[in-house]
């Protein structure tokens, strides 16, 4: 796994093992990161089920102002901050919270929020749900959310814009209605 632009471009980010671990895969990143291109500079992202912050320090790397990095798994916290001791920036924040106490926490509006949840749960649309519910989106920013499947139904408060598939991994982009 790399960082594929900007400051921090082929910087070889550390990973860990593990049957449930499944970083987003180079060539998924580079798509992704090519439709949202124009909104990274200078934008405050969340990236909420990290993992080793592959998505997050991406948005570092390319001028984002501000990333506040979260996960459950003290392993992945342990990999992320080994990973972001080799950049320079500190204008990141991490936490290792539960999803939803993480959201529920929150006080600011994100430009960009990466959801790419444990395919086997159905975190992604109880995070959609919160983040409509509190608001957390501004008004011009994207949600995208990271999952082995189409997205089916809806979000009050959030409209499905666009999805993408890669192979076997979908990218469904919202924003706020």
């Amino acid at each position: 796994m790399r960082i594929i632009s900007g400051k921090y471009r082929s910087l070889v980010l550390s990973e860990f093992k593990g049957e449930d671990i499944r970083p987003t895969a180079d060539r998924v990143k580079e798509s992704l990161f090519n439709i949202i291109a124009a909104s990274v500079p200078s934008a405050r992202a969340l990236d909420l089920f990290c993992g080793s912050g592959g998505l997050g320090i991406e948005c570092i790397s390319r001028g984002a102002e501000f990333v506040h990095f979260n996960d459950i798994s003290a392993d992945s916290i342990k990999v992320l901050n080994k990973n972001l001791s080799r950049i320079k920036e500190h204008n990141y924040k991490v936490t290792n919270q539960n999803f939803s106490d993480c959201l529920l926490s929150l006080d600011n509006k994100f430009d960009i929020i990466f959801l790419d949840p444990p395919y086997r749960l159905e975190a992604g649309r109880e995070a959609l749900e919160i983040i409509a519910r509190r608001n957390l989106l501004k008004e011009d920013g994207i949600a995208v959310l990271e999952r082995d499947r189409a997205f089916t139904g809806e979000i009050e408060g959030l409209t499905l814009c666009d999805e993408r598939k890669y192979g076997k991994t979908y990218l469904s982009f919202f924003e706020v209605t």
